[in-house]
């Protein structure tokens, strides 16, 4: 459980007691903290004994009288302000007026807690200000994690990016230099090399716009009647070239129609993530099968290759952002590592999931499902 520190400063000796008296084995509970936080009370006399156990301790909460002997609550509130620690002060008293709860809280108090007052008003004082401290830790947290998820992105990127670059730059040095002049052949074929690459980026970073859109919530959706089996048929005609370039064959199964109340973009995304890398990670004379179901309100997409397949923990991996698998056998195979994420992101936008099963030098199979109850009501409403 986790403890939270509160130095109470009064001269009153009753009154240091009491507050020690009313907060002794005091939890405090809500909803909107993580764990119940355990009270520890400590005092203070004078002003200047309360800046010495805060030198050596800050508390979390400062329950500060304003009138003491020696230095007063102000001078000692102007002090502990200069230091910037994590620390909530509640001046407590009962001759503050106007100027002095103005300056107060100029100089940092955090709330006023007046003179006499019962043992539920102070443990609701100190409950509110202990919901304060956790919200601000959790959003110091949040924009911690923020700065981190940044420099993975941006680091991920820059090396996603720097391989074709480098590449594009030596092959159009070549070009430049003249070295290709009487070799018209090895020349086009660095052009189309070149092209590839160009080719790769463009798509990484349609990915990364996608990706962006979906998680912050910006992407615009048109919700209409889509045809699943439509859009899979326009998928398998794409990648049909590439395919039959490698003796690859495309099956479509399904029993009827297969309709959903959706954006057809977005099922256009996961479907062309999937079929394509079927094609991708196949072998050479392999077989894609492309298997579209519904039952009740759930679509079922299923995705099956006799390709290059991948072992148990690679495929723990696979639907992270920028995670490629990379071996011998996916080496010349280009990415963006974004593909799949896309497509798990998407599906959970229609209540649904994606899965994944394979065997190395067997073949993957991947099973998607989308459910319209809820954009069916979303949109009719």
């Amino acid at each position: 459980m986790e403890k939270l520190r509160l130095l109470v400063c009064d001269d009153e000796m009753g009154m240091r007691m009491g507050v020690q008296r009313a907060l002794r084995n005091f939890t405090i509970e809500a909803a909107d903290l993580e764990e119940p936080v355990a009270v520890e009370v400590d005092a203070a006399e004078t002003g200047e004994q309360a800046l010495e156990k805060i030198e050596i301790a800050p508390p979390h909460i400062l329950l500060l009288d304003l009138k003491l002997p020696g230095i007063s609550g102000l001078d000692v509130l102007e002090e502990i302000c200069a230091k910037k620690l994590e620390m909530l002060t509640v001046m407590i008293t009962a001759y503050a007026s106007i100027e002095t709860a103005v300056r107060a809280t100029k100089q940092g108090a955090y709330d006023f807690l007046a003179k006499p007052f019962t043992p539920a008003e102070l443990k609701n004082t100190v409950t509110k200000a202990a919901r304060q401290l956790m919200v601000v830790r959790q959003a110091r947290r949040l924009a911690e994690e923020k700065r981190q998820v940044r420099f993975q992105f941006i680091s991920v990127l820059a090396h996603e990016l720097k391989a074709p670059i480098n590449a594009v730059e030596g092959y159009l040095n070549l070009i430049s230099a003249g070295t290709l002049d009487d070799n018209p052949e090895m020349r086009n074929d660095i052009v189309k090399r070149c092209t590839r690459r160009i080719t790769g980026m463009r798509k990484m970073i349609g990915d990364l716009l996608d990706l962006t859109r979906i998680e912050s919530g910006k992407k615009k959706r048109e919700i209409e009647h889509v045809d699943v089996i439509e859009i899979a048929g326009h998928s398998i005609e794409t990648m049909t070239p590439d395919a039959q370039a490698r003796e690859i064959t495309i099956d479509l199964h399904t029993d009827g129609p297969v309709n959903i109340q959706g954006d057809l973009g977005e099922v256009e995304i996961i479907m062309n993530n999937f079929v394509s890398n079927a094609v991708k990670y196949n072998r050479d004379g392999g077989h894609v099968d492309v298997t579209i179901s519904k039952k009740g309100d759930e679509v079922s997409i299923e995705v099956k290759d006799t390709g290059i397949g991948m072992s148990e923990e690679e495929a723990s991996k696979l639907f992270r952002d920028f995670v490629r698998i990379k071996n011998d056998k996916t080496s010349g195979i280009l990415g963006s590592g974004l593909g799949l994420s896309i497509a798990r992101k998407l599906a959970e936008l229609y209540n649904g999931s994606v899965q994944v099963k394979s065997e190395p030098d067997v073949g993957s199979v991947f099973t998607v499902t989308l459910r319209d109850s809820e954009l069916e009501r979303e949109s009719s409403d």
